[in-house]
């Protein structure tokens, strides 16, 4: 394997851990409360697993291509920092409100926690991303 390839497949599978790993403890246990009192009859009783699954291997391809890379190629630390959380905000933001837009009984208090969420975890996978690939690659 080619060091850019290693460099993309390290920084893919660092960039997963720390984001699913994340992303789980949040909506199963800090913040599963909060949904259910504020969007609760739109929740499935059961996630649609396969439909998650699809959403973090394409949603981690992104942030590695968008902030990762970026950041491995001489932008730094903070390259993947800011970019994490630019991307995170358009990615969460658009999910947000469109269902503000769409939603008879979507809550506008879930959308602002929502999209913060999301640029904190992808900067916070995507500096993860960064470190290891940078760290291992080489």
């Amino acid at each position: 394997m080619d060091r850019i390839m290693m460099t993309y497949a390290i920084a893919y599978v660092a960039t997963a851990v720390v984001f699913f790993g994340l992303d789980y403890v949040w909506l199963s246990r800090i913040a599963i409360g909060f949904y259910r009192r504020h969007i609760g009859d739109l929740l499935l009783a059961t996630p649609n697993f396969t439909a998650a699954g699809l959403f973090y291997l394409f949603y981690i391809a992104g942030i590695v291509y968008f902030a990762v890379l970026p950041a491995v190629s001489g932008g730094g630390w903070l390259t993947a920092v800011a970019g994490g959380a630019l991307l995170g905000l358009i990615a969460y933001g658009t999910y947000d409100m469109t269902n503000l837009a769409t939603l008879k009984d979507w809550s506008i208090t879930v959308s602002i926690v929502d999209m913060a969420w999301g640029s904190f975890l992808t900067a916070a996978a995507a500096t993860a991303g960064y470190f290891a690939a940078t760290r291992l690659a080489s």
